[in-house]
């Protein structure tokens, strides 16, 4: 039996490098060989805090629980295609989308019921290999990197927040967190034509980030609240804001941060409630959004990085080696905040 090495969560503050039997390929399968696996915001949420998305009894999709391989951004090459698989074949490089549905992704699929993950509720891809259903895999055009195709998937939940969104081109828009999903979301106004991007994050080195990437931070005045100054800047509040992170009292801000009849836009997973006024729904007639996850948006993000877009250039900031992913990954995520997507390679 083939064997690989894996990051295998099995408690809080708990994950392993382990060698682990390479599954063998169902008919309705691929086996990807793995380039490049982003470390995501969940991923750490589950190191530090978990299980979250993480099934303690078994999946009703996967047939799996705890410990599980993680890792749910990331792209390869496929080198075993099922019998049943015709829609990709062996050689084909590919990102993943890392969809756990009832008919994979055909629908609301992003709506299910019992939607999870590959990466949190199957093994994943921080391994030398991942087997998964064949109908997860979107070919990834010949001019993208595998560094570039590893962003796919939380570029997609950017561009799918301000698709769901009421923004239109010329629009004003305020984000408010400017971890990676923030800062992709800045890319993603930027293509959906939004003619101000202002963004509200305490980080110096994701502001400075931030502006890089063409947005306005939002630095007030003496005596002057976030609130106020974002109502200055646009001249009585943006049309859209993006909550991204997961804060109560910044939900407060980001509804508080649109005009009469703007729309907020709930982007993070929250792990606690938040109180807002409903004055502001009664008398300001303002609305208040949410997205989990993306769907039907992969190849349309992929058309938008071969036009640039969602630069691995800028974004990425850190490569390494899956046996060092605990101490030069999670825990550097957290300590440093200069560091926006790191890169595992198997």
């Amino acid at each position: 039996m083939e064997t690989m090495k894996a990051a295998r969560w099995h408690g809080k503050k708990d994950v392993r490098i382990e060698e682990v039997e390479v599954p063998k390929v169902q008919p309705h399968q691929v086996k990807v060989a793995v380039k490049f696996t982003g470390i995501c915001g969940t991923d750490l949420h589950e190191y530090l805090d978990g299980p979250i998305f993480i099934p303690t009894e078994e999946h009703v999709y996967s047939g799996q629980k705890a410990p599980v391989t993680l890792g749910h951004e990331f792209a390869g090459e496929i080198v075993e295609v099922g019998s049943d698989v015709t829609r990709v074949k062996v050689g084909d490089r590919v990102t993943i989308e890392p969809i756990l549905a009832k008919h994979n992704l055909i629908g609301e699929y992003n709506l299910d019921p019992n939607l999870n993950f590959v990466g949190l509720a199957a093994d994943g891809g921080f391994a030398k290999y991942c087997v998964l259903d064949g109908d997860l895999v979107h070919v990834i055009p010949d001019s993208l990197s595998y560094e570039q195709a590893a962003l796919t998937e939380p570029a997609a939940v950017a561009v799918y927040a301000v698709r769901q969104s009421a923004l239109k081109t010329g629009d004003t828009a305020v984000i408010f967190g400017l971890g990676p999903i923030g800062l992709l979301i800045v890319e993603a106004l930027r293509a959906a034509g939004a003619s101000k991007i202002y963004a509200v994050e305490l980080s110096p080195e994701r502001q400075a980030k931030a502006e890089e990437l063409g947005a306005i931070v939002v630095r007030p005045e003496e005596g002057e609240s976030i609130v106020e100054a974002i109502h200055r800047l646009t001249g009585g509040g943006a049309d859209v804001s993006y909550e991204v992170t997961g804060v109560p009292v910044v939900l407060g801000q980001a509804l508080a941060a649109v005009h009469k009849a703007g729309e907020c836009m709930v982007v993070s997973i929250w792990e606690r409630e938040a109180s807002i006024n409903p004055n502001e729904f009664a008398i300001q007639e303002k609305t208040l959004k949410g997205i989990i996850a993306y769907r039907h948006i992969f190849p349309k993000v992929l058309e938008l990085m071969e036009q640039g877009y969602f630069s691995a250039e800028k974004l990425v900031t850190k490569k390494i080696k899956l046996e060092n992913i605990i101490q030069d990954g999670f825990i550097e995520l957290t300590q440093d905040k200069s560091q926006i997507k790191i890169l595992v390679e198997p």
